[in-house]
């Protein structure tokens, strides 16, 4: 499950603080993403996965229209059931090319741009009931799948609808 997590930094006890907890959740749709971090982990095992290695990657995930910034931390299970996950991911930073092999170079994606489909994720707190929502990752998009930007302007996040491609629209 995709869940926020912001590094950040250990507070002194006279530090200044300002900033009120409040985060970014993005409508759906395709964005730009940079992979601020890269942490190895375990997935204890469910009724459809076994335990297995688990790569946690964290994205700053930008909208170009608004300029907001919204952090989302996906988990990759290193498991053959996910093994088309993984190939989306490896694919979409540019480190593997549709339908070739690789060895994963964990290292190597720190610091690395790709495109994404990002979900809006819905569930009920367990403490208070609470109606909570964050950003997902719906899908890693290949290059040729990502949208067309230039320098001078940037393109407007696509919908993750149906109703946002028309026949004969260019």
């Amino acid at each position: 499950m995709a869940e926020i997590n912001n590094t950040g930094r250990e507070l002194d006890w006279n530090d200044t603080i300002e900033h009120d907890g409040a985060f970014v959740v993005l409508p759906a749709g395709d964005y730009p993403f940079i992979v601020t971090r890269f942490e190895r982990g375990r997935h204890n095992g469910s009724e459809k996965l076994s335990a297995c290695n688990m790569a946690i990657v964290t994205l700053d995930v930008s909208d170009p229209v608004s300029g907001q910034t919204a952090t989302v931390t996906e988990n990759l299970p290193l498991h053959t059931k996910m093994e088309w996950k993984l190939c989306q991911f490896f694919t979409s930073i540019g480190l593997r090319k549709s339908g070739e092999r690789l060895q994963m170079d964990w290292p190597r994606v720190i610091g690395a741009h790709g495109w994404c489909r990002l979900i809006i994720n819905r569930w009920t707190g367990q403490r208070d009931g609470r109606e909570m929502e964050n950003n997902r990752v719906d899908k890693f998009l290949a290059p040729d799948e990502a949208p067309a930007t230039s320098p001078a302007q940037p393109a407007a996040p696509v919908q993750a609808s149906a109703s946002a491609w028309k026949a004969g629209t260019f």
